[in-house]
């Protein structure tokens, strides 16, 4: 039997955490989180890296857990540092990520007196977590988060609890972070194994159909289900599309792979969609950028819709077959249950429909020059961390990934500033390997202070950024849908080359298509974190791209010829 010690609250939480098996956080200190941090130097097998900035905390956590499949920590004081967490957890809320966050409040005796950055956190984030509490036990708190659909957690814990002493047992064995691989292995999500007659129903529609169609979100990378989804299409033939968050879940390489659907997806994928009779969705949202105006979505498809969250099938569009499980077990089901087929006609329909892709415009340093030599010098190993804008559209439909779950970017909340926080968390996951932040100069502006924590904590980071002086896509959307009107979008930049020399780190900016093998070569080669400035035309646009409103066959190819304000 274990023997009781007694410890402080902030002492307390501190052992859990370990026990859990947690080895990083990241935050920022302050009154109210005072004394967690005056206990956590007594455990050595906690890192905790200081931020710049909370946001970046959420952020950072967020990347580590997307990258690791275990839960992603961050601490801030009550206040304005719980508040600038907000953005991170509502980033990780919309995109499944599991983050605890712990945030100081001020004492229990002087709560709702409007004391010294008092703030109801708990009210604020309510709608943004998966859930919040005052005072909670911690280890619940961590099940909560990583269980089921994976999601945000915050704890708010008083200053006084933090202080108090109490009697302390340590758990025996190790935590569930240590010994959990994937989501899909918590013992929530085992269990839950789609009845028989769903799948087999789903087995008969993709065995009648004449134009199937595997559609696979984010839900294949929170369960592991890559070779499940592999699997499934092999066996059936079945071309696949997969979403932004998807992207990296299937083979680029694959001969089934067709590209990203929605709003700026490829015209061939967009077309047969509309064309499909059947859509097996695996662990995605359907949500409004992959299917335009639902009106019109996939006119003569059924729907089989695998989800482990039952409240998001049927939410968006209409469901012939809803399987409620998980990706990975789920799709092991359905690859038992169908019969082999192919479907080579229809490829070939699709195919014919592709086109070769035009670059954005005729100049030396193209965004899909850029692209392609990012890839050309990242090793085999390494993870692309996208911020949100036209870049992220350039990257998501341009980088050949090569590796599962090499792909990580905001989706849901579309958060600009979330690449170089991110990345740090990605890159203390993956120490081993690359890690590319790629950013455009407005969303690189947002967090960039961080470079001070990559240098302070050794985290080696490559940074990108897509310098055109505009808010890129707000400004392609101003040109398509409000005449040419440029509105509070031209954005001006420092330079990043000195930018860089002020904090230590090796830049250089690249305006010619020529220089980019030799500066990315020696970008890659940098043992500590580096920045790379590509200077591209500044009205370069994203294409095909869907009007607001619209239905994917109505995708705009090209620039329009008489837009104003050109």
């Amino acid at each position: 039997m274990s023997v009781a010690e007694l410890l402080s609250g902030a002492q307390i939480l501190c052992r859990v955490l370990v026990e859990e098996g947690v080895d990083t956080i990241w935050g920022y200190p302050g009154g109210a989180i005072m004394p967690f941090y005056h206990a956590l130097p007594d455990v050595p097998e906690i890192r905790h890296v200081l931020v710049r900035h909370e946001q970046a905390a959420a952020h950072a956590a967020d990347g580590y857990a997307r990258a690791t499949g275990r839960i992603g920590v961050c601490v801030a004081t009550s206040g304005p540092g719980a508040t600038n967490l907000v953005t991170g957890l509502a980033t990780a809320h919309m995109d499944s990520s599991p983050v605890l966050a712990i945030t100081g409040q001020v004492p229990r005796p002087m709560m709702g007196r409007d004391a010294f950055q008092e703030t109801d956190v708990l009210g604020i984030t309510l709608p943004i977590t998966k859930h919040n509490c005052l005072i909670s036990e911690t280890r619940a708190a961590i099940a909560i988060a990583t269980e089921g659909r994976p999601g945000p957690v915050l704890i708010d814990v008083p200053k006084d609890v933090q202080n108090q002493k109490t009697e302390y047992r340590p758990v025996s064995g190790v935590g569930r972070q240590v010994s959990s691989a994937r989501f899909s292995l918590t013992p929530d999500t085992q269990h839950l194994t789609p009845p028989d007659d769903r799948v087999r129903q789903a087995a008969r529609l993709i065995a009648a159909a004449e134009r199937p169609l595997l559609m696979v979100g984010h839900g294949v990378i929170l369960s592991g289900a890559y070779d499940e989804v592999r699997r499934l299409a092999e066996k059936t033939g079945i071309p696949v599309i997969t979403t932004l968050l998807g992207i990296s879940a299937f083979p680029e390489s694959h001969p089934l792979h067709l590209g990203m659907p929605g709003m700026h997806g490829e015209v061939h994928v967009n077309r047969a969609i509309q064309h499909a009779d059947l859509i097996v969705g695996i662990g995605l949202r359907f949500d409004d950028r992959v299917t335009g105006n639902t009106k019109g979505f996939a006119p003569r498809a059924a729907i089989v819709h695998i989800d482990l969250d039952a409240s998001e099938i049927g939410k968006n569009v209409p469901v012939a077959v809803p399987i409620v499980g998980d990706a990975r077990a789920a799709t092991a089901r359905l690859v038992a249950a169908v019969a082999p087929r192919r479907c080579e006609a229809w490829i070939a329909e699709v195919q014919g429909w592709a086109r070769q892709r035009e670059e954005s415009y005729c100049g030396d340093l193209s965004p899909e020059n850029i692209v392609a030599a990012i890839h050309d010098a990242a090793p085999d190993r390494c993870t692309i961390v996208t911020d949100v804008g036209q870049h992220q559209m350039w990257v998501a439909k341009l980088y050949p990934y090569r590796r599962p779950n090499t792909h990580i970017t905001s989706g849901g909340l579309g958060t600009m500033g979330f690449a170089v926080p991110a990345a740090m968390g990605v890159k203390l996951a993956r120490p081993g390997e690359a890690v590319w932040a790629i950013s455009g100069d407005g969303g690189f502006q947002m967090n960039m202070q961080e470079i001070a924590t990559m240098v302070q904590e050794r985290i080696a980071v490559k940074m990108a950024v897509f310098n055109n002086g505009y808010l890129g896509m707000v400004r392609q959307w101003q040109q398509f849908f409000h005449g040419g009107r440029y509105s509070a979008t031209p954005i001006w930049s420092p330079d990043y080359v000195k930018l860089a020399d002020a904090y230590g780190i090796p830049g250089w900016r690249v305006e010619r298509a020529s220089d980019l093998e030799p500066v990315l070569a020696r970008a890659s080669a940098q043992p500590g974190p580096a920045l790379v400035e590509f200077v591209i035309e500044q009205e370069a646009n994203v294409f095909p791209m869907i009007p607001p409103g619209a239905t994917l066959s109505e995708p705009i190819e090209a620039e329009p010829a008489a837009a104003a304000g050109d």
